[in-house]
């Protein structure tokens, strides 16, 4: 139940600091929360501020001397690619 708590805090944070699967792994392993990450949205009058998206990126670059990056492939390609692999295994045997 406590996980499912996380998660959901997790997603919550992901939708109102327009995030996405990458950013939250790089604000994972920078040993963030989702409350931090919530907190430090900009408000209308802090024009100085970067949106969270970005200061992830430049603290996680800061800290590890990279920016992690993923190719995202649809979740309907790897469904596919799933397909062929056991039908390829089924041939084999």
């Amino acid at each position: 139940m406590a996980t499912n708590k996380k998660l959901q805090k997790w997603k919550e944070a992901k939708k109102q600091c327009c995030l996405n699967d990458m950013d939250i792994q790089m604000a994972k392993e920078l040993g963030m929360s989702p409350k931090s990450l919530i907190k430090n949205i900009p408000a209308p009058n802090q024009r100085w501020k970067a949106p969270v998206k970005m200061w992830i990126r430049d603290l996680y670059e800061e800290k590890f001397g990279r920016i992690q990056i993923v190719k995202s492939v649809p979740s309907n390609e790897i469904k596919r690619k799933s397909i062929k692999q056991e039908k390829l295994s089924e041939l084999e045997d």
